[in-house]
């Protein structure tokens, strides 16, 4: 640390306080080489007589750059940026800029994106510096600051091309009028947010990403790394989508179209990648015309989509909505070139049953391309065989033509086609060829979701650093269900106890309620009295009727596991660790849960850095207390350290969409809040806290059962009232299992 600390070569004091804290953060996160490049470049800012500021929030937010945007993250592009604001009057954006440029990166998650919102920077730096009622050198950018000062918020509701469009409209109206522009840049104008709302459009990929990623992992058991592009920056040539080595790319916004939301247009591209990667082979192109290319992948994009729509038919739905539908006499192939327009028309032939072409070539080769995958999945270079065929076929002089027709022609849910064809010249390329383990490593993979990001409160400042934790979930590892069928039987004793309490609280079934005037059936007793009070002259009874009401406990509960590293120590004068004590009282009291009757989910966390926390899910709300959740208890390991508040705010992204009018997690701990990543005791404690609040607000009660002896120090300020400290960890086993009994009798 002391040499860190030599190379950033400053004196900093509030640098010097929080130095250590913002090294272990990056040591997490950067490889040696990208440390030293860190260091060098917050030795830079220091050096630029901005004061600290720029020094201190490039030092705690770059981490959470590179872990945004990968290890070769735009470093000299943002030091190239940094200094241009440095050398023209705008060096007072530099730390507004710096202090919000984390979230932005995890808004846009690619560098290309990056590259492109300091693109839109730069242009209102230029446009708006110095331009002040026809001064050129005196007068900074009013709006600058505050554009990067509302730069996440923006992000998370328009795409970077409304990014552009929102920004361009500032400068074209309020270049000369500092105090307007200032006010709409800062969105504290009417028009301004009037901008905002007409630019937000279509479905963004940060707002969707997850269920991208999951729909991938669940529907296609695919993890590949989604990568966002904008089509803002190209007006030549629109980029399209693609994948390689590096990910899937994709649109950073797609509008309903046809009828196909955003979020189905994506599912479609990810699709139709996908069965490329599962069944397109690449072959040589350098024998091939590129107008023969282009047939064969057009074949070869409906061949994969027929195979992916015997998988799953409603996507077929999707896949003809997108698909244009040319009309077959609108190309003139005396004066233009038809060969898109054949094509297309083709390919919707494939695709659709009801196309209503009749053309006898295309009729020709609908038939023989059904009839080739009627014999299976055929291969692409079969498929390719069929195209050049239908190439040779149909082929036309104007064909050559410059002039293309387009219309029609454009199948936008479809990639870029890279990755079907092999160069003979790119052969020698040592990346050219598949890693043997990275099927292995992409089958792990598949085992994790993609992280959830949560916010986090600092207490010093009284706010919440938004998208501060980066966690990730996943099935707990399974060991041997036997092993917790063991414990049991060794608490068999305790069971037969615990057993007869339980059958006490079970609810009935159902409960009789008497004397109603109108009910689901007749009250024999009652009927009989009032047909003696009839006879005898008195007046009868009318509440001769019964009806009945389920008598039962509508509680959910989430039981969640402090799983680290000092549950691994052996409790005092005994021989078992804390873990193995803990795993016996969980085992019992998922057993007593199970025979109530109530639903119930165990999960276990814990952390490393902020950008690593763990949560692992041992039972879910609809599994039974089976072998399956039995083999995960029996694995139950620990370590690491321990970031409670996601975890508790993560547990309550599950438990709030319960039905249930009674909702309680309990948190099993042996310790207070803490992270390597985090030397302010109090900071942790104080998230935890704030937590616990809003998950009352949520209506969810949290009990906390801590098994520290020293956990009064501390418990209290989190829980308030709300905690069971286990003195004697022995006991544990018993003590809760009548805990939970006590908290929903």
């Amino acid at each position: 640390m002391v040499a860190y600390w030599k190379q950033l070569d400053t004196r900093f004091k509030p640098v010097e306080e929080v130095f250590e804290d913002v090294m272990a953060e990056a040591l997490a996160v950067l490889s040696r080489e990208d440390i030293y490049h860190y260091l060098d470049a917050a030795r830079v800012l220091g050096k630029l007589g901005r004061g600290v500021e720029p020094m201190l929030a490039f030092l705690e937010e770059w981490p959470s750059v590179v872990k945004a945007l990968g290890e070769e993250a735009v470093l000299s592009e943002v030091m190239a940026f940094v200094m241009r604001m440095q050398k023209s009057p705008n060096g007072k954006a530099i730390t507004p800029f710096l202090e919000t440029i984390a979230p932005v990166a995890r808004r846009l998650h690619s560098r290309e994106q990056m590259r492109d919102y300091m693109d839109i920077a730069l242009d209102l730096m230029n446009r708006t510096t110095g331009s002040i009622h026809g001064h050129h050198t005196t007068f900074p950018s009013p709006g600058l600051p505050a554009f990067f000062a509302q730069a996440p918020f923006l992000l998370a509701q328009l795409a970077l091309t409304g990014v552009r469009n929102w920004v361009d409209y500032g400068i074209r109206n309020y270049r000369n009028h500092p105090e307007r522009q200032e006010e709409y840049f800062a969105l504290q104008s009417a028009d301004s947010r009037a901008v905002l709302q007409r630019e937000r459009h279509g479905v963004l990929f940060a707002d969707v990403e997850r269920k991208l990623d999951l729909y991938l992992r669940g529907l296609w058991r695919q993890a590949e790394q989604l990568v966002p592009y904008s089509t803002a920056f190209d007006e030549l040539r629109k980029p399209i989508p693609y994948y390689d080595k590096l990910g899937m790319r994709v649109p950073d916004v797609f509008d309903a179209a046809n009828g196909i939301d955003g979020i189905d247009r994506y599912r479609a591209v990810l699709a139709h990648m996908v069965g490329h990667r599962r069944w397109t082979t690449a072959i040589v192109a350098d024998n091939y015309s590129p107008l023969q290319r282009m047939a064969v992948e057009f074949f070869e994009d409906c061949r994969i989509e027929t195979l992916l729509c015997r998988e799953y038919p409603g996507l077929r739905a999707i896949f003809l909505a997108l698909h244009p539908h040319p009309v077959e006499a609108a190309c003139d192939s005396k004066t233009t070139s038809c060969l898109r327009h054949r094509l297309a028309m083709l390919s919707r032939a494939l695709l659709d049953p009801e196309h209503g072409y009749r053309n006898p070539d295309i009729l020709d080769f609908v038939a023989r391309f059904h009839a080739l995958l009627a014999q299976g999945a055929a291969s692409t270079r079969e498929i390719a065989d069929l195209a050049l065929a239908f190439s040779a076929r149909t082929r036309l002089q104007s064909d050559q033509f410059a002039n293309v027709w387009f219309d029609d022609t454009v199948v936008d849910y479809r990639d870029d086609n890279r990755h079907m064809w092999l160069y003979i010249e790119d052969s020698d390329d040592e990346d050219f060829f598949e890693d043997p383990d990275k099927k292995q490593k992409k089958e792990a993979e598949v085992q994790s979701l993609p992280p959830r990001h949560y916010p986090e409160w600092d207490y010093n400042s009284q706010t919440y650093r938004p998208d501060w934790v980066s966690l990730y979930e996943h099935l707990h590892p399974k060991g041997s269900a036997a092993d917790i069928d063991r414990l049991l039987a060794k608490h068999d004793a305790l069971a037969k106890r615990l057993k007869r309490i339980l059958d006490l609280l079970r609810p009935q079934d159902k409960v009789r309620i008497r004397y109603q005037e109108e009910g689901s059936e007749l009250d024999l007793d009652i009927a009989i009295r009032s047909l003696i009070d009839f006879k005898g002259g008195a007046t009868p009874d009318p509440r001769i009727n019964m009806s009945h009401r389920t008598s039962g406990r509508n509680i959910a509960v989430s039981l969640v596991l402090d799983l680290s590293e000092s549950l691994n120590e052996k409790v005092a004068g005994g021989e078992q660790t804390i873990l193995e004590l803990s795993q016996e009282a969980v085992s019992l009291l998922a057993w007593a849960i199970e025979h109530l009757g109530d639903p119930f989910a165990i999960a276990g966390f814990h952390s490393n850095t902020r950008h690593d926390v763990r949560y692992m899910h041992i039972k879910g709300y609809g599994e039974p207390f089976g072998d399956e959740v039995k083999a995960r208890l029996a694995a139950m390991a620990a370590g690491y350290s321990t970031r409670m508040g996601a975890a508790m705010r993560h547990a309550a992204h599950y438990l709030q969409a319960r039905p249930a009018d009674k909702k309680l997690m309990l948190i099993l701990t042996d310790g207070e809040p803490a992270d390597v990543d985090v030397q302010d005791e109090r900071l942790l404690i104080e998230d935890a806290r704030r937590a616990v609040r809003e998950l009352d607000e949520k209506g969810i009660f949290t009990y906390c059962i801590n098994l520290d002896p020293k956990a009064d120090e501390y418990v209290s300020d989190i829980f308030g009232p709300r905690y069971t400290v286990v003195d004697n960890i022995a006991r544990l086993p018993e003590k809760l299992p009548e805990l939970f009994m006590a908290l929903t009798k």
